[in-house]
Order: structure tokens, then sequence, then C-alpha cells
């Protein structure tokens, strides 16, 4: 009988490159001559991109960084990034921490009652009033596709009342009659203050062009007057 031995099989470090590209870079890895082996490396990153369209959306150091691991870290070369740490490969994420407490209205999410957070620490009435309006927006919008029958702007309201504690109020007539919480009026909502200072900016500048103007208008005395015959 004729006995059969498999060949030795080769060790992929990255296995998405293939058996040939790791026999490149195990080839560039010996290669005595730093200089060789630096435009060798080069050539290699090249290749990977022509022979696997889809790592040009990866970035250059990413390639690098798999070279350097391909090699066992082990090549030596003057590359345009610095080898990773081989310490970090395969080293577990920090677990990321849940947060903690239940979310009081689960159709509107933690990220308002967040807002609302921050809407409570605003100081000046005007801008708060604008966060509540701006809150008020979201949660209508996240309420209509969660509840799209009797609904309210009270509704909106009460629960934003809740979700404060009380600290948050804009009076339900006013809110109705100019329909704030409407999401047509989003766009074109803008912040008290920001208006205000909007409005300042754009007297000054049209007075300050005013005053360019008149000084560049010629003063022509009496040179347009009609002379007397």
């Amino acid at each position: 009988m004729t006995e059969h031995f498999e060949p030795d099989k080769q060790k992929l470090i990255l296995k998405e490159y293939g058996k040939n590209i790791q026999r490149l870079v195990d080839y560039i890895t010996a290669i005595e001559d730093r200089d060789k082996r630096t435009q060798s490396a080069y050539t290699v990153i090249e290749i990977i991109k022509q022979l696997n369209p889809t790592v040009k959306q990866e970035t250059d150091q990413k390639l690098w960084d798999d070279l350097f691991i391909m090699t066992d870290f082990k090549l030596d070369v003057d590359a345009p990034f610095p080898m990773p740490e081989a310490e970090l490969l395969g080293k577990k994420p920090l677990p990321i921490g849940y947060p903690k407490g239940e979310v009081r209205f689960k159709h509107y999410g933690r990220n308002i009652e967040k807002l609302i957070e921050g809407a409570i620490l605003l100081e000046d009435d005007e801008e708060q009033e604008s966060a509540i309006i701006f809150i008020g927006q979201l949660m209508r919008s996240f309420h209509s596709t969660w509840n799209r029958e009797n609904f309210d702007d009270a509704i909106i309201l009460d629960d934003i009342k809740t979700l404060s504690k009380g600290k948050l109020h804009i009076d339900l007539e006013k809110v109705k009659e100019n329909g704030l919480f409407e999401s047509n009026t989003h766009r074109d909502f803008k912040l008290p203050l920001q208006e205000e200072r909007r409005t300042t900016k754009n007297k000054r500048t049209v007075s300050q062009s005013n005053n360019n103007n008149n000084k560049r208008r010629p003063n022509t005395g009496g040179h347009n007057k009609k002379r007397r015959n």
C-alpha cells in the first residue's frame, strides 16, 4: 500500500485574505534587506487592494495593521503607521453598562427623559419654553406612531408634567392655538433668544450698509445745480 501524507497545513492568521497573501507575507518577512523588505510590504498592500475590492473601503491603517498581524508582529519595515500592540489582539472589550432604572414611558424612550432633565436645568424662562416646545414635538411624533387614535396635546403636556415632576409647564391653549407641537412647525421654529439676536444683527447690518453707502456717495455740492443763464 502506498501511504499518502497530507502536506502541513499553512497557518492562516487572517483567513479572509487567503493562503496566497499569507505566503507573500511570510516571504517578505524573511527578506534580509530592510529597504527591499519595506518596498515589498507596500507592494503586498496594493495587491491586497486589487484582489479584494471590498477592502478598498477600509482605511490604509487597517490594512497595515492586518499586515503586521499576519507576520505575527515580526515585520520590521518603514510603515506609514506604527505597529499595533500585540497585547491588544484578542483582548476582550470592556463590558458596556446598561442604564439603570426603568423607562417611565417606553414609547418615548430614555432620550426624552434626558432632554426633560436638561430642560429643567435651564434658568432662562424663554429658553426653557423653547425646550418644552421642542420636546413636545418629539413626543407627539413618537406618540402618534404608537397610538394614532384619541390623540390630544393635553396628553403630551400631562406626560411632560409627569416626567418633570411638575417642574415643566406650558399653557395648553397657547400650544393648541399656535400649533406648537405640530411637526410642520419644527423647521420654522427658532429659539426666542436666537431670533432676537438675529433681528438685532440684521438691523446693525442694514444700518452699517446704509452708512457705507452714504460714505461712497460723492459729495457733489453745487455741481448738480442748474446754471442760471
